[in-house]
């Protein structure tokens, strides 16, 4: 099925690109909105356990909104490497590397001009999936290597959503770290805030960070500790200075690495991914009354991330699982949520 027969909706202008909107679902009762800006997860929604539809995700109705400072990463995919490189500057194979710093002197998900701003290629689309594409220039942001990347949203089966990111370099060793940043608040967006949630991780460690959310020392222990979600407990339970922002290590073994859960709808969902990481960011950032979808508001704390991911700063961290891409080689990473109402 072309994208044309997928409904592909205009959506507005970025970079003096025409953005669209395109939509998929599982036959059922679960579909999602997905945009060629930044291959963005618009919309999802998903219904409780009286079978009431609500959308989980944030966002907002215009495509331009998500060029504000505290929304460009709204359920974009970011890259070429997400989350924090010290000192945007790497090392990698007897060369030097300095990226474009864009969050004081280190880079935040690949840059200023990251993949979260760029317009995608849209490579493939059904009724129930989409296939993005996008291309990164040798130098680009200060990565070596020219980089075919693409980020693919499908519903499987019912109530499933996986998504899945894959990316070769053809010409120079690189980093790559491609992940999806969604804010989830599983009563709906523009609920209130997602203290309340019932969280899961299966995670015996967990990355402390400096000031900077530069991770420091060796993996640290969760037990004891604020960073222990190994028995489901709130959100707001016991919360570090400042909230969560903070890579938790996750164990490897045959059952969802996440679980999350809405006390009061009882909406939830089951996470399994193939990565070392998971970013849990508890979304402190959003100012009282940001404006969502449709009349909603957002405030701090109105929604949670959990980026599955390699570390942060894995490219300077020899001792931490390998972020590096090298020509003939090809990366993935793949997530896939099933939704629940109990």
């Amino acid at each position: 099925m072309d994208v044309s027969q997928n409904n592909r909706k205009p959506w507005g202008e970025i970079n003096g690109k025409s953005v669209g909107l395109l939509t998929i679902s599982d036959g059922g009762s679960c579909r999602a909105l997905l945009s060629d800006f930044g291959a963005r997860l618009v919309q999802l929604w998903a219904p409780d356990r009286d079978g009431k539809l609500a959308d989980i995700v944030l966002g907002h109705d215009k495509a331009e909104e998500y060029l504000a400072p505290e929304s460009r990463y709204i359920g974009a995919t970011c890259g070429r490497y997400a989350n924090r490189i010290a000192n945007a500057h790497f090392h990698l194979d007897g060369e030097d590397y300095q990226l474009q710093a864009n969050e004081g002197e280190k880079q935040l998900h690949g840059g200023k001009d990251g993949f979260d701003s760029q317009v995608w290629k849209v490579t493939s689309a059904s009724t129930t999936g989409v296939s993005f594409g996008l291309t990164s220039a040798d130098g680009d942001m200060g990565y070596p290597g020219t980089l075919a990347a693409e980020a693919s949203y499908t519903f499987t089966a019912p109530n499933t959503l996986e998504i899945s990111f894959r990316a070769v370099v053809s010409d120079k060793p690189t980093v790559v770290n491609l992940v999806n940043h969604a804010y989830f608040n599983l009563a709906g967006q523009g609920s209130g805030s997602i203290d309340h949630h019932l969280l899961t991780i299966a995670a015996d460690h967990y990355l402390a960070v400096d000031k900077d959310l530069i991770p420091v020392g060796n993996p640290t222990a969760v037990a004891g500790t604020p960073f222990d979600f190994r028995q489901q407990r709130p959100l707001d339970a016991d919360v570090p200075p400042g909230g969560f922002d903070h890579n938790f290590c996750l164990t490897a073994q045959n059952q969802p690495q996440i679980t999350a859960v809405d006390p009061v709808s009882r909406r939830g969902f089951k996470l399994w991914t193939d990565q070392p990481g998971v970013q849990l960011y508890t979304a402190g950032h959003f100012p009282s009354g940001y404006p969502g979808k449709n009349g909603a508001r957002i405030g701090p704390r109105g929604g949670f991330a959990v980026e599955t991911q390699r570390w942060p700063d894995s490219p300077n961290r020899p001792d931490f699982p390998s972020a590096t891409l090298r020509p003939n080689e090809v990366y993935n990473h793949h997530m896939r949520f099933q939704f629940f109402a109990d």
